[in-house]
């Protein structure tokens, strides 16, 4: 009967999509630029946007969880961001290698993929973003980014890690929602630090605005690169609607569509109107997948627990606690003995070593 039910919503879906790739393009605004796909960079930052999705905060904390290994070993935290109340998650450190802050952003937790997609479809324009006149944008992916502490804490721990290391640059990643979550995020940090100091790399994103957004996007992060796995259906939601220009969401630039045909596997670099019909919005509406969304690169992009999102970070924050007021924590710079505190100060909020606002858990 679940089996039917999938199959059912995964028809409706791609029967509405069937209305949205028209071969008609609305033109965005790209600004020239020089960007060049780095496949072993992008095979670095895969595994940042797999490894922000592990529950064990502990183990993700100190760096020794499963996926915080290979190419990402000499990779120091500098903070681990936990919103039990609205199941986000996500982590700012410095990968000594690469010179560069990482900023990582989970996607969707629960086991509701399904029902997530379905509501893509239905969803419109809602919100227009501050200061982008006519540009509009998901609300929810806005909100999550931008009405949670996620944006506090994200930008106080870059602030801190540039004044530790200097004006090093700044890549953000996510996956899913992660990476919807994550554009805002880069545009943020964009705006405040300048363009040619924040990259962006998602992972089987969805479309976040219209296209004036895209045309704005583009001029503030033209470090940006969206890679989409084969039939991966997440990055043709919500539907682009060629013929209804008041409802059309557009994907800014650039896509790699990672295309897997006859055994082998291409990178095709698109081109820069963020919806290249000959990338891919050529596949057939019918041969789009969920299975595809899950694995980029050869990596797995789930979470290691798909149980309820709440119990188990709440679990999670608790084991933490006792391992931190243990005292054995072992990192690559000296840290003082971490304990709770809340310190609130005018202007906002003072983040320290341990906060807990209600619900909202922030390690520094």
């Amino acid at each position: 009967m679940e089996r039917r039910r999938r199959v059912a919503v995964l028809a409706l879906v791609l029967l509405l999509l069937s209305a949205c790739h028209g071969r008609r393009e609305f033109s965005v605004k790209n600004h020239d630029q020089s960007l060049i796909y780095d496949h072993t960079l992008a095979k670095t930052i895969v595994e940042y946007a797999s490894a922000v999705y592990m529950t064990d905060l502990t183990a993700l904390y100190t760096w020794t969880c499963s996926r915080c290994n290979d190419l990402t070993q000499d990779f120091e935290m500098r903070s681990l961001i936990v919103d039990v109340e609205n199941c986000l998650q996500a982590f700012v450190g410095v990968d000594h290698n690469l010179n560069a802050i990482i900023v990582a952003i989970r996607g969707t937790q629960e086991n509701s993929v399904q029902n997530w997609i379905k509501d893509l479809v239905w969803k419109q324009l809602d919100l227009s973003y501050p200061d982008m006149p006519n540009a509009k944008v998901h609300s929810g992916f806005f909100s999550s980014y931008n009405n949670t502490i996620l944006r506090l804490a994200i930008t106080s721990a870059v602030h801190k890690a540039r004044k530790t290391y200097g004006d090093i640059g700044v890549i953000v990643t996510g996956h899913s929602m992660g990476g919807a979550m994550a554009a805002f995020c880069a545009l943020d940090l964009a705006i405040k630090l300048g363009s040619d100091n924040v990259q962006l790399m998602t992972f089987g994103q969805p479309r976040v605005g219209n296209a004036v957004f895209a045309s704005y996007f583009a001029k503030y992060v033209p470090n940006t690169i969206r890679l989409v796995h084969g039939h991966d259906i997440v990055p043709h939601l919500p539907p682009y609607f060629s013929f209804l220009s008041k409802l059309t969401y557009h994907h800014f630039p650039r896509e790699v569509w990672i295309d897997e045909s006859d055994g082998n596997t291409t990178e095709q670099i698109c081109d820069a109107s963020g919806e290249d019909p000959n990338c891919c919005r050529c596949l057939s509406i019918l041969s789009l997948s969920i299975q595809d969304h899950f694995t980029y690169l050869g990596v797995d992009m789930e979470s290691d627990d798909w149980s309820t999102c709440r119990i188990i970070t709440a679990q999670s924050v608790e084991r933490l606690r006792k391992h931190l007021s243990s005292n054995i924590i072992m990192t690559k710079h000296a840290i003082e003995k971490m304990a709770p505190f809340l310190s609130l100060e005018e202007g906002g909020l003072q983040l320290g070593n341990f906060i807990q606002i209600g619900l909202y858990i922030v390690l520094s």
